[in-house]
């Protein structure tokens, strides 16, 4: 039990029949409440015409009526209601000159007065009506909740049917409505998917199983291999063994220029690509006019002519599509025999050119050798024809000479060392010992002092040592210079690259193309993700203008 708190003070506020237009919001509100609390649906009086007395007494802090009017905003505001029905409901109580306080008692005054804010007729006349619009429906012609039905109106509820039947059959009508709106969503799903997805897919389907031309697929391989391996266990016939595999290059090479333009125009000058591709047996769709340009020939070659290169194994696969499995063979042939000689061309650029290198580099050292060899005549005409042995002659002089001069200073040493010595005969020794020193002067002058006319004999002999090995160096790089000619020869007269076939092209009896079931299938799937992405974009499009 809840005890009431008390006021200290009581006021008591009257509302009479004459007290003029400040009551009359009050009165309505008063009367529209009185509505809402109402169970039955039997229409009531205006509130204009009730005069309503209020009176707070003693203990008690709001009137049965406010409580009543707090507790049903409690109850709207659980209905969990939008910003955007909230702001409508405002504007449709302002449109029946109704002054609610809140967006939560403008729902509450325009149900007391038997309207639905959210029920579609009221919002489109809101929408459309704007301020000028014409006085409101009468009950009769629009549902308002309570709905109050005029006496001796033919449309008040069966007294037959108990209130659990009553609403039985209304749920069944619910149901069977949203059955109906359901069957017709459905329907219309089903026919634009009829038009925009199973129609282009039938059309589809028609081509490929019936107008399609069928083509003949003839699938081949080869292989390109090298002949420089050789290890020693194979001995002097090791670098004529193809023993691995050619380089990546080489086989990527081939591929493409066999999927290139000039592989195909080559293809049409030996077997006619444009006139296969431009016969009436082709269907209109995949056949190629007669004068059609090369760029719309090369279109279908690409399409048709499909090659494959496996790294890991060095394979190159050939598939080659054509109207008659004959002329696919033939088309496989050719291009077989243009990769051959791709591949020949390849290797004879490599190895001529290695043979332009070597004898570049042997006309290079003939010409070193033929200049050092003219060098070292040079210094031989231009000074003695051997100076190492004029050097050594000048040597032998030298000693010579020092032996003499060192006799001549012992005998004049001796004969100074008497008392009494012989004057003219030590004369005569100072004489000869001051010759043997001039000449032993003038003999190593000869080899390290240049005359005005020639060098040194030292310098000469030096420069012709250096000619010499020059020369000597010039003969070693010729030598070089023609075995690598000679190998290179050698090389270039041998097949170092080879094109092995290891699946040969044959005719196929069946057609490969087209694959009627895949590609039906496939145009399918594309139909739907175009629609799929259609809808998506509609329905985004749809709420993005609705909101």
């Amino acid at each position: 039990m809840t005890t009431k708190p008390k006021a200290r003070k009581f006021r008591i506020r009257r509302t009479t029949p004459g007290s003029g237009q400040a009551t009359a919001p009050d009165s309505d509100t008063r009367a529209e409440e009185d509505v809402q609390q109402t169970p039955d649906t039997t229409p009531q009086p205006p509130a204009e015409d009730t005069p309503q007395h209020e009176t707070v007494h003693e203990g008690e802090v709001s009137s049965a009526r406010e409580m009543s009017v707090s507790q049903n905003i409690d109850e709207i505001r659980k209905e969990g209601l939008t910003g955007r029905q909230l702001r409508m409901a405002r504007r449709m109580a302002q449109k029946h000159g109704l002054a609610p306080t809140s967006d939560f008692d403008a729902v509450r005054l325009l149900r007391a007065r038997g309207i639905d804010p959210f029920q579609r007729s009221n919002i489109v006349e809101l929408v459309s009506g704007g301020e000028n619009t014409q006085p409101a429906e009468t009950p009769s012609e629009r549902i308002q909740l309570p709905q109050t039905v005029p006496v001796g109106q033919i449309a008040l509820p069966s007294t037959e049917l108990s209130p659990a039947d009553r609403r039985a059959k209304e749920i069944q009508k619910i149901q069977r409505d949203i059955a109906s709106r359901r069957r017709k969503k459905m329907l219309l799903l089903m026919s634009r998917l009829a038009a925009f997805v199973m129609l282009p897919t039938l059309i589809a389907g028609y081509y490929f199983y019936t107008m399609a031309t069928p083509m003949y697929s003839t699938k081949s391989e080869f292989l390109i291999i090298t002949a420089d391996g050789g290890g020693g266990s194979q001995g002097g016939l090791g670098g004529l063994l193809p023993s691995q595999f050619a380089t990546g290059q080489d086989s990527i090479a081939v591929q493409s220029y066999l999927e290139s333009k000039d592989a195909m125009l080559r293809l049409n000058e030996d077997v006619g690509f444009k006139a296969m591709f431009s016969g009436d047996e082709i269907d209109p769709i995949q056949r190629l006019d007669p004068d059609a340009t090369n760029e719309a020939a090369y279109k279908v070659y690409e399409k048709y002519v499909n090659l494959g290169y496996d790294p890991t194994e060095g394979v190159i696969r050939l598939e080659v599509a054509t109207a008659d499995p004959e002329t696919s063979r033939e088309f496989s042939e050719k291009l077989i025999e243009y990769a051959e000689e791709r591949v020949d061309a390849l290797s004879q650029e490599k190895r001529f050119d290695a043979v332009k290198t070597a004898e570049a580099a042997l006309q290079e050292a003939k010409d070193e050798r033929r200049a050092a060899q003219r060098r070292l005549v040079e210094l031989q005409e231009g000074s003695i024809l051997d100076p190492e042995g004029e050097i050594a002659n000048i040597r032998q002089l030298i000693g010579n000479v020092e032996l003499q001069l060192q006799e001549k200073q012992l005998d004049l040493n001796t004969q100074l060392a008497n008392a009494r010595p012989n004057s003219a005969r030590v004369e005569a020794l100072r004489s000869e010992v001051q010759v043997l020193s001039q000449e032993l002067a003038k003999q190593n002058a000869r080899l390290t002092e240049a005359t005005e006319e020639n060098a040194s004999l030292a310098s000469q002999a030096a420069e012709i040592q250096m000619a010499q090995a020059d020369l000597a160096t010039a003969d070693l790089v010729l030598q070089s210079a023609l075995e690598t000619k000679r190998q290179s020869e050698i090389e270039a007269n041998k097949q170092v690259r080879y094109l092995t076939v290891a699946v040969k092209p044959v005719a196929s009896q069946d057609p490969s193309y087209p694959r009627k079931f895949e590609n039906t299938l496939l145009a399918f799937l594309i139909f739907g993700g175009i629609y799929l992405l259609l809808s998506l974009t509609a329905s985004v499009l749809k709420e993005q203008v609705s909101s």
